[in-house]
């Protein structure tokens, strides 16, 4: 496969009788012009390691006496670039160009929507076409200014070239520029007539543009000049070098060139230089790439990379994934307050195709008092994305530009972990970000426990009047023995004791819920803690919520402090979401569950409570965080 993701570039070459078409094919093979012409030469493959853009090339001939009109067609289908040729000395050659061959090939290989567009939404063909002046050497001077009107009309015409079967004048450029025309076509890129770039080129460059800008000045410094050229070129350009660039800049437009380095309107002009050059090549590798096909889409294969995530495995960001996204939210925060307001969110997702968090994020992450999310809140949204919906964050990272050395996908930012289940080696989780299901019926207060993860107290719930928008995810930032943690919570609702999907149980701990005001609440969640929970792994904590008006007897053959010293799970934990009596206790229990599964209460004998607590502690002493052990045992209150 070729460098720029094809197998091979397949050329056909089409005019009339005695234009010369076997005799250019058979001069560039030997080298000099052939005695005896045959009416087709046979296909000829030219190895990749001869040709100048490293891709094996195929040439093939029609002849109209040998073959026929379904040979033409399916010749043409296959094909992915056509040589029209016509003699330079035979006008009706010419003439039936554009009467008969350029309409036959629109009619053969019709456009469509796929091909891609130009600025004025007209849509361009899918096959290129390289037009071919044959037997210049018969005539002192060429008729070029024949052939300029019809490239102006068919804006599939890549180039025209005159050369010479004979003399073997500019053969080797013809075939080079057919190539060329498939690996790096114009098309796409600009229209001649206006002189200028295409607005879905355009598009693509600011969006690069924007990736390259990495302070976020609106300018690209000599450093980040650099980095683009390193990351699309694999080369750095010198002092001088970058001085005659901008130079160059200068003197073509007003304002290319600021005080801070090379703006969006001077890196846009050299790329419209580039092509009016013919260097289309180095326009088309910098979109390649930043991830773009042949129609300046964005391709599959770079917003998804192949990544296989085995059951029972999640996925979270590896440290080059956290530290692009610190570089990004500290780029973008550009008042320094610690938080993206709505302004700096956009311009953050500026280059993406959709801005994919909503007005709701506040009720999700933790964020300021204007309701924008704070660093730790943004690492959180991201955190929850990427457990939930791996290929959306690939998505997401591809179009910000993530790109570590050596490597052009997203896969160095996402590390697959597999979940640790207690029973096994009584190590610490390494993992970072943990899931925790807050399970129980409707109307026991799920939703606000899920919410006092972020701080937010069931008053400030009510009067924002958004009971029924309010998200199933919440995700927060904790410490756990001095290690940042990442909890998430699922509100799950569990309308029966059978009602539990195997999705709605897998996770890495399990909260269930119960109203400790109403006295047949408890048995629900007994009833799924034992169909669901008892012979499983998992770390269960029972919550009692509404706490605040104290609890009454439940009515259920046991009271949840018995049921839960039976089952040898923590005992129940009593919440408000009141106002004044919200605590982050349980949260920072949650996440140390999960963080410690092997040492559940369940999995030991006696007081449970108390040897859970005492083997944490005989491991934080042993990684020197025993003081810190301390303070958060006094913050749990187990036991």
């Amino acid at each position: 496969m070729g460098p720029f993701g094809r197998q091979d570039v397949r050329i056909l070459l089409l005019g009339e009788r005695g234009v010369g078409k076997t005799s250019l094919i058979l001069s560039l093979v030997s080298e000099e012009f052939p005695d005896v012409v045959p009416p087709r030469a046979e296909e000829i493959t030219i190895p990749a390691d001869v040709t100048p853009e490293q891709v094996p090339t195929h040439i093939v001939d029609f002849s109209e006496s040998e073959q026929t009109e379904q040979d033409l067609a399916r010749e043409v289908q296959r094909a992915d670039v056509v040589c029209l040729v016509y003699a330079v000395d035979d006008n009706h050659s010419l003439q039936q160009i554009t009467e008969r061959w350029l309409p036959l090939l629109q009619s053969l290989r019709p456009a469509s929507k796929e091909d891609g567009e130009n600025q004025n939404g007209e849509i361009v063909s899918a096959i290129p076409i390289i037009l071919v002046g044959n037997k210049s050497d018969l005539l002192e001077q060429g008729n070029m200014e024949s052939v300029l009107p019809i490239m102006n009309h068919y804006a599939e015409i890549e180039t025209c070239v005159e050369c010479s079967a004979r003399t073997l004048r500019n053969i080797s450029e013809m075939f080079y520029y057919a190539q060329k025309a498939v690996l790096h076509p114009t098309a796409p890129l600009y229209i001649a007539e206006d002189r200028e770039l295409t607005e879905k080129c355009k598009r693509a460059l600011r969006r690069i543009f924007a990736i390259c800008d990495r302070d976020g000045d609106g300018s690209l410094s000599d450093a980040e000049l650099n980095a683009f050229q390193q990351r699309c070129f694999g080369t750095s350009l010198q002092n001088r070098a970058l001085e005659d660039v901008r130079n160059v800049v200068r003197r073509h437009t007003n304002d290319g060139v600021g005080s801070n380095g090379l703006t969006l309107s001077g890196f846009l002009f050299l790329h419209r230089l580039f092509i009016q050059r013919g260097r289309h090549e180095t326009t088309w590798t910098v979109l390649r790439k930043f991830g773009y096909d042949d129609y300046l889409n964005l391709s599959r294969d770079y917003l998804h990379p192949p990544l296989r995530v085995p059951p029972g495995c999640n996925t979270e960001f590896s440290a080059s994934g956290w530290a692009f996204l610190v570089q990004l939210f500290e780029q973008h925060d550009k008042d320094k307050d610690g938080a993206l307001n709505t302004q700096e969110l956009a311009s953050l997702f500026s280059p993406c195709s959709i801005m994919p968090w909503g007005q709701n994020l506040k009720y999700s992450v933790p964020t300021n008092v204007q309701g924008w999310p704070t660093l730790k809140g943004y690492m959180a949204q991201w955190s929850l994305m990427t457990y939930l919906d791996v290929r959306r964050t690939c998505e997401l990272l591809a179009y910000l530009g993530y790109h570590t050395a050596g490597t052009d996908n997203q896969l160095s930012a996402i590390t697959v972990t597999k979940a640790q289940r207690s029973g096994g080696s009584k190590k610490r989780n390494t993992r970072t970000v943990f899931m925790g299901h807050v399970i129980g019926p409707p109307g026991v207060g799920k939703t606000t426990f899920c919410q006092g993860l972020l701080g937010r107290t069931v008053d400030e719930i009510d009067t924002s009047n958004l009971w029924c928008e309010l998200p199933r995810y919440v995700a927060r930032q904790l410490s756990v023995y001095g290690q940042s943690k990442i909890l998430l919570l699922h509100d799950v609702d569990a309308l029966g004791a059978d009602s539990l999907s195997p999705q709605q149980v897998s996770c890495d701990v399990a909260c269930l819920v119960y109203d400790a005001s109403d006295e047949h609440s408890f048995e629900h969640v007994a009833r799924l803690y034992l169909k669901y929970f008892a012979e499983t792994s998992i770390p269960v904590l029972i919550v009692a919520s509404k706490w605040e008006s104290g609890p009454v007897r439940q009515q259920y053959l046991q009271q949840p402090e018995t049921f839960c010293r039976k089952h040898r799970i923590p005992p129940p934990h009593g919440f408000s979401a009141k106002a004044g009596r919200l605590q982050s206790d349980v949260y920072i229990k949650l996440a140390t569950m999960s963080s410690f599964p092997s040492w559940r209460p369940s999995m030991l004998s006696g007081n449970s409570s108390a040897v859970w607590i005492r083997a944490v502690v005989g491991l934080a002493a042993a990684t020197a965080l025993g003081l810190i052990v301390a303070r958060t045992i006094r913050r749990l209150n187990i036991g």
